[in-house]
C-alpha cells in the first residue's frame, strides 16, 4: 500500500502542493500475473498536485510523469516511452442521504474515502482520509500507449523472411501478398 493519502482536515481554500512518488513495485503489484510483462517501469511515477477546498468540495489538479519500457507493435523491439499527463478531479462530499448505486462504489467510499465518477474528473469523498491509489492507477493506465511504436516510421518485421527491418535491411522484394481470403474466393467461384 502506498502513501497516496490526503488528510481532508488539513486542506484549506488556498491550494497546497503535494508530491507523491512510487517505484516499479507498486505498478507491478497492480498488474495481472503474466509470463511476459507488457510494460516495465524504468523510472518512478511522480505525481505533483495542488489540493484545495472549494465550497464544500475538494479540487485536485496536477501532473504526473514517469518512464516505462514497452514493446514496439511493429518490430517487437523494447524501447523507453515517457509518460506525462495532467489531471483534474473535483470531489464532492458524500452526505448521509447519498449512497453509491453499485456495491463497489459503496466499498470504495467506506474503505478508501473516495468514489470516482465514470469520467475520472468528478467523484465523492467521505471521512478524514482520501486514498488516491486507484485514481493514480487509472491516470497511468489511460496514459499508456495503445499501439506502442519505437518510432513513427518503424518498418517492422519483413512478412517474407521475418527479419527485423529496423535493425537489418533485407533483400526481399515487397510483392503483393495474396489475401488470406483468396482461397475462399476461389472456392466460391467453383
Amino acid at each position: 500500500m502506498s502513501n497516496f493519502r490526503l488528510a481532508v482536515e488539513q486542506l484549506g481554500e488556498k491550494p497546497t502542493q503535494h508530491r507523491f512518488e512510487v517505484g516499479p513495485g507498486w505498478w507491478a503489484d497492480r498488474q495481472p500475473d503474466t509470463d511476459r510483462p507488457t510494460e516495465t517501469v524504468r523510472s518512478p511515477f511522480v505525481f505533483v498536485l495542488d489540493a484545495a477546498r472549494v465550497g464544500g468540495g475538494i479540487l485536485l489538479e496536477g501532473r504526473f510523469e514517469g518512464e516505462i519500457e514497452v514493446e514496439c507493435g511493429r518490430c517487437t523491439r523494447r524501447y523507453p516511452h515517457a509518460l506525462r499527463e495532467g489531471f483534474r478531479l473535483m470531489l464532492e462530499p458524500a452526505t448521509r442521504d447519498f449512497e453509491p448505486v453499485d456495491p463497489e462504489g459503496r466499498q470504495d467510499l467506506a474503505e478508501k474515502g473516495v468514489w470516482l465518477g465514470e469520467d475520472l474528473e468528478a467523484g465523492w469523498f467521505q471521512g478524514p482520509l482520501i486514498r488516491l491509489d486507484d485514481y493514480f492507477g487509472e491516470i497511468i493506465a489511460l496514459s499508456m500507449p495503445l499501439q506502442p511504436l519505437c518510432k513513427e516510421d518503424c518498418p517492422g518485421i519483413c512478412p517474407h523472411c521475418g527479419v527485423n527491418r529496423a535493425e537489418t535491411p533485407c533483400d526481399c522484394v515487397d510483392e503483393q501478398i495474396e489475401s488470406p481470403f483468396a482461397v475462399l474466393a476461389r472456392l466460391k467461384k467453383s
